[in-house]
Order: C-alpha cells, then sequence, then structure tokens
C-alpha cells in the first residue's frame, strides 16, 4: 500500500475521500498567509504610513469581498466546490504578486489588499463545506478541527520566518522596505505553489446549487450570532495589532512572534476544540468562548490604567494569544449549521449569506472602530468589544440543540 501522509485521518475522512491535495494546498496557503499577516500592521503603518483612524478605512475595503461573496459564489453557481477553491486561492495569488511589484501607496496598496481579501473570503464557506463533505459522520466538527489546524500550523511557519528574517535583516542594516518586500516575494511564492497543486485537484466534487442570499426561518439565530461574532472579531483584527504597535512600539519581529505564539497554541487547540464540539456539543463551546472574550477585552482595552506600561505590554500580549484561541471556536456555528440544515446544499448557501451578514457588520465596525478610539481612546473600543461579546454568550445560551450530545 502507498504511504500517505494522510493516512492517520483515515477515521475522520470518508475512505474515498481524496483529502491529499486539499490539506496540502491549505498548508501552503497557511504559510503564505502567515508571511502576509506577519508583516501587514506593520507595513501598513511603517511602509505606506496608515494611522489608526485610516486603518479602519482600509479595513472598510479589505472586507468589503466578504459582503459579496454570495454574489460572487451565485456567478460561479456551476462550478464545483473544488473548482471555486481553485478561484480564490488564484485570486490570493494575484493580489500578493501585486503586493510585491506595486509601490507603497496607499490607493494602490489597498487595490491589491482587496484582490487578496476576495480571494480569501470566496474560499471560507468552500472550504467549509469540502471538509464537511470530505469527513466520515458524526465526525465534522474533528474534520473543520484538522481543517483549522492545518492553516494555523502553516501561519507558524510563516510567522517564525518573518520573525528570523526581520531580525537579520536589522543586523545587517537592510533597508526597511526590502524586508517587507522580500517577505511579499516568500509569500507570492508558496501561494503560486498552493495554487499549482489546488490545480491538480479533481473536478468530481461536490456541485451545490447556490443562490445569492438564503434565508431561513431556522437559521435565524445562527446569522444573528454571525452579526455578534462580525462585530467582535473586525475589532481585534483591526485594531488588537495597531495598540500594539502604536501604543507600545511592537516592531515586525515581536508581532510576529506574537502571531506565531497565538498560531501555535490555536494549532494545538483546533483538533482539540473540534473533537469536544462532537462531544459537549457546539452550544456549550459558543457560550464558554464568548464569556472569556469579555474579560480578553477589558484587559485589553484596560491594562494601560491598571498596570506600568512594560507589564500591560505583556498582560495584552497575553490577551492577544487568548483571542486567537478562543476564535478557533467559532467554527462551533458551522457545525450548529450542519446539525439543522437538510442537506449539503442548504449548508454551503447558510454559511456563505453568514459571512456576508457577518461582513455588513464588519465594514461598519471598521469605520466606527477607528473613530471611536480616535474620539474616545481603545478603552471605549474594548468595552464595546466585551458588549457584543455579552450579547453573544446571551444569545447563544437561546440556542435549542438537536443531538442528544449537545447541551
Amino acid at each position: 500500500m502507498a504511504f500517505s501522509p494522510f493516512a492517520s485521518l483515515a477515521g475522520i475522512y470518508r475512505p474515498n475521500a481524496k483529502t491529499g491535495r486539499f490539506l496540502s494546498a491549505l498548508l501552503l496557503s497557511g504559510v503564505a498567509t502567515g508571511l502576509v499577516k506577519g508583516i501587514q500592521d506593520n507595513f501598513l503603518a511603517e511602509a505606506v504610513h496608515i494611522d489608526a483612524f485610516e486603518r479602519g478605512i482600509v479595513e472598510f475595503f479589505r472586507e468589503i469581498p466578504g459582503l459579496l461573496v454570495v454574489f460572487f459564489l451565485a456567478w460561479m453557481y456551476r462550478f464545483t466546490e473544488n473548482r471555486i477553491f481553485k478561484i480564490g486561492i488564484a485570486l490570493m495569488f494575484a493580489g500578493l504578486a501585486g503586493l510585491l511589484l506595486a509601490g507603497t501607496g496607499k490607493v494602490i496598496v489597498v487595490i491589491f489588499m482587496v484582490i487578496y481579501s476576495g480571494g480569501e473570503h470566496i474560499i471560507m464557506p468552500v472550504r467549509t463545506s469540502i471538509s464537511l463533505d470530505l469527513a466520515n459522520k458524526n465526525k465534522g466538527g474533528a474534520s473543520l478541527g484538522i481543517t483549522s489546524a492545518l492553516g494555523h500550523g502553516g501561519n507558524i511557519i510563516g510567522f517564525l520566518i518573518v520573525t528570523g528574517v526581520f531580525f537579520l535583516f536589522s543586523r545587517f542594516g537592510m533597508e526597511r522596505l526590502f524586508r517587507f518586500k522580500a517577505i511579499f516575494a516568500a509569500s507570492a511564492a508558496l501561494m503560486l505553489a498552493a495554487t499549482l497543486v489546488a490545480l491538480a485537484m479533481s473536478e468530481k466534487g461536490p456541485r451545490i446549487k447556490r443562490r445569492r442570499f438564503y434565508f431561513a426561518r431556522k437559521f435565524f439565530k445562527f446569522y444573528m450570532l454571525e452579526v455578534f461574532y462580525g462585530a467582535r472579531k473586525q475589532i481585534f483584527i483591526t485594531f488588537a495589532p495597531y495598540v500594539l504597535i502604536l501604543n507600545y512600539g511592537a516592531d515586525t519581529s515581536v508581532i510576529s512572534l506574537l502571531l506565531a505564539t497565538c498560531a501555535l497554541f490555536s494549532f494545538i487547540a483546533s483538533p482539540l476544540i473540534g473533537k469536544l464540539i462532537d462531544r459537549v456539543g457546539y452550544k456549550s463551546i459558543m457560550v464558554t468562548d464568548t464569556l472569556i472574550l469579555i474579560v480578553v477585552c477589558f484587559f485589553y482595552g484596560f491594562s494601560q490604567r491598571l498596570f506600568p506600561m512594560r507589564i500591560a505590554f505583556y498582560v495584552v500580549c497575553i490577551n492577544y494569544i487568548l483571542d486567537g484561541i478562543i476564535s478557533v471556536a467559532s467554527m462551533a456555528s458551522n457545525v450548529y449549521v450542519q446539525d439543522i440544515a437538510a442537506n449539503q446544499e442548504e449548508i454551503t448557501a447558510t454559511i456563505s449569506t453568514g459571512i456576508s451578514v457577518n461582513h455588513v457588520i464588519s465594514i461598519i465596525i471598521a469605520l466606527l472602530g477607528g473613530l471611536i478610539w480616535k474620539l474616545l481612546g481603545i478603552e471605549a473600543l474594548f468595552t464595546c468589544s466585551a458588549f457584543l461579546g455579552l450579547c453573544n454568550t446571551l444569545y447563544a445560551a437561546t440556542i435549542t440543540t438537536k443531538k442528544a450530545g449537545a447541551t
């Protein structure tokens, strides 16, 4: 029998499922994404000279593809999930190639960030649906855990590369912009490799009829949870790194090392949380996740008032890592959809619409967040995030579970 590096996953995936290329493409794109995320905020702050308020504006445009993802998927209704996955990976490569070759003008940088983001958001729902489709019965959570772990594992490698490169380049006095471009070059090369691997995937994946928007009464709670999650997620994604950079002076090596630590814990936690979802139920995970978030938001917003600056920096770093870990638990809502959906088409349609609902609030929060920070300070910004987490907790507690194992 031929050796397969994914043979140990046989208990999770269907016997006839061909997972190797799909999982390999996820790993390669994960490394490329880790490289980009490791430098993104420092690149915007130091090379493109984006301030805290403008960061919200950048995020507004970057998140627009998430709002439009259901239209993109509806337009590609004739395509299988595998083909759409390939298109998304190719768009991510195009965006990275543009960032590598373009200058540091604000408009051109945002344009290529939007192209990259378009690929990312196209992949989100189909990655989930492919992962669920490949899984054995009642192993959906474990399958999503593996998918998430591969992404985080790739991110770890990317973050560590950024940390090492920027440390070495600073020792040799390399120009700052050259360091950023070197990382973009490596990221584009890896994403090209991911694109080639994805193109080799079979075209016989699930073909799902799509609608522009799919709203069914039974999924109303899922959509509301996406609203709360989208709002609180956006505050952390957009402004948490900027707090570290602008308020605490964190350089690229520090940010990327912090992201690597965060991704390492998430890599370890992803399969465990996936199995925990299957065992104790998605409802318990949803409630616990957002309760922890409230504590994280409090310390992120008020540490500089409670502790000396050096101690506050470490407290904020710890809370940044905690947020990364608990964000993994968001996969519970996808298992919730699988539990109450009638078929695979309904799962993909619902998750796609959920992403757009998520991003309606995300683009609003991106703009308002920068304004709140500018006018009222980071304390008010993260107090808003904590309040949204509380709303999420209370709403998740109202879910009526279907499976006996859920609580």
